[in-house]
């Protein structure tokens, strides 16, 4: 059998690692936002135009300007390096379109999760959607113009987080802002593993 000519070789790179994260919250706190702030790719909407149909439905208290609703998701991406990519998908806001949580979630590293100081309660189905089924998360308090601000140890304690869930102020516009909550959350999954390595 005849030597390979070096020449001849085909080197063979690794397929990148992708990462899967979500971006929750409750309506109108600011994920398509965040989605389109940090992604390099044009980002994929479903957003429709809100409706008089939607009026028993949605709940428009202190995000009166709103016009439009994600229906099934955001989606965007960011490259790290060669080997590693991270996928960022949107979840829908509104109750009627949590049907689709579990199919979005499926394989995510994690989560974000978006507050509003102004609806803090529409936080807490993700926040249970999470605890629930284990999945690491971070909390995003997002910095509207004109909102009173909290501080972050008021919003942790009016959410009943633990001291291990990082939340962090943000504003969903800024692309720098939202990397520093996806590192946060990449930090803290990390730390979470390293601890259940350690406990076994």
């Amino acid at each position: 059998m005849d030597a390979l000519d070096p020449a001849d070789r085909v080197t063979v790179r690794p397929l990148p690692v992708a990462l899967k994260i979500l971006i929750a919250g409750g309506f109108g706190v600011g994920k398509t936002t965040l989605v389109g702030a940090v992604s390099e790719i044009r980002p994929l909407h479903t957003e429709e135009v809100l409706t008089s149909l939607g009026a028993g439905t949605d709940d428009l208290t202190g995000v009166e300007a709103k016009t439009t609703t994600t229906v099934a998701m955001d989606f965007g991406r960011i490259t790290i390096n060669e080997q590693l990519q991270i996928y960022l998908f949107g979840t829908p806001g509104q109750a009627r379109f949590w049907f689709l949580w579990d199919e979005l979630a499926y394989g995510a590293l994690g989560a974000v999760v978006l507050a509003d100081t102004r609806r803090l309660a529409d936080c807490f189905p993700s926040i249970d959607y999470f605890e629930e089924r284990g999945i690491p998360f971070v909390v995003g308090v997002n910095t509207f113009d004109g909102v009173p601000r909290f501080g972050v140890a008021a919003v942790r304690e009016a959410l009943d987080l633990g001291p291990e869930v990082p939340v962090l102020r943000c504003d969903a516009r800024n692309r720098q802002s939202g990397r520093d909550l996806l590192v946060a959350l990449v930090e803290h999954v990390a730390q979470r593993r390293a601890e259940l390595v350690a406990a076994r």
